[in-house]
């Protein structure tokens, strides 16, 4: 099979760009199906995290201290600061695993 460069649209910023008969080899071997949709920046970008976390205001139920999570808080669960966390992470029972002599 033969392939030639073609001239794509990225589906985010609208530009033009270069699908590489390289880069549809490669496609084609991995047996991938579509064409790509994003140019080589627009790709870049989201895949540094272009997306904005959402962060939550709320008070630590250990410490009272006011602190931002990364989601939202369900009713009837304990939230906790970064410290109380790592408190209680450091606190948590270790399990022993031992091996029984047959």
């Amino acid at each position: 099979m033969e392939f030639v460069d073609r001239i794509l649209k990225c589906s985010d910023c609208g530009t033009e760009f270069v699908f590489t008969a390289g880069e549809q080899l490669f496609f084609y071997d991995k047996q991938f199906k579509n064409d790509p949709k994003h140019c080589k920046q627009c790709k870049g970008k989201r895949a540094k995290g272009g997306r904005v976390r959402a962060e939550t205001r709320t008070t630590c139920s250990e410490c009272s201290a006011e602190t931002t999570v990364p989601f939202k808080p369900t009713q009837g669960r304990p939230v906790l600061c970064r410290s109380c966390f790592q408190k209680q992470q450091g606190s948590a029972p270790t399990v022993a695993i031992v091996a029984s002599q047959n």
